[in-house]
């Protein structure tokens, strides 16, 4: 696993993300929107790496869209992800806690990110519940770095 913002966007496929921009558009033309649509339209504007208003905002709309059609825990987490860069950590860290995935190591590690810069006792202490609850070796190690990155500040 590489996390988005470690990505190197010089490894992308120009070519695959024009022609699935492309299909989004020609998906678009009807009356209907499918959560699949909805899925497709975040996928489109994480393609934009630089962080802008403009796309977190539609990536939260989204989102709300999506949970509205189809509720799902794993959605909700990703919506408090994006609500996080539009309104700011703090008032994410209260819709985060709300959704209660306490067994979920996706859900203590953005825990960990949204605690990281207002308190680093909380931000370690979730990153090692994640830790915890990891699986994957690869998981393991992604949360590792981050509780390192924490104790060398």
């Amino acid at each position: 696993m590489i996390l988005y913002n470690d990505q190197d966007t010089s490894l992308w496929s120009k070519e695959l993300i024009e022609k699935g921009s492309l299909y989004l558009n020609e998906a678009a033309t009807g009356s209907k929107i499918s959560k699949y649509h909805l899925e497709a339209a975040i996928a489109y504007w994480h393609t934009h790496k630089t962080d802008t208003n403009e796309k977190w905002e539609n990536i939260l709309q989204h989102y709300n869209q999506l949970l509205q059609m189809e509720y799902s825990p794993m959605a909700a987490l990703n919506r408090t992800f994006a609500l996080s860069k539009v309104i700011g950590k703090e008032e994410a860290i209260v819709e985060a806690e709300k959704l209660n995935l306490t067994g979920n190591h996706l859900y203590h590690s953005l825990l960990g990110y949204l605690f990281t810069g207002i308190d680093t006792a909380k931000a370690l202490k979730h990153y090692e519940q994640a830790l915890d609850f990891a699986k994957t070796q690869n998981d393991k190690i992604t949360i590792i770095n981050k509780i390192e990155q924490l104790k060398n500040r």
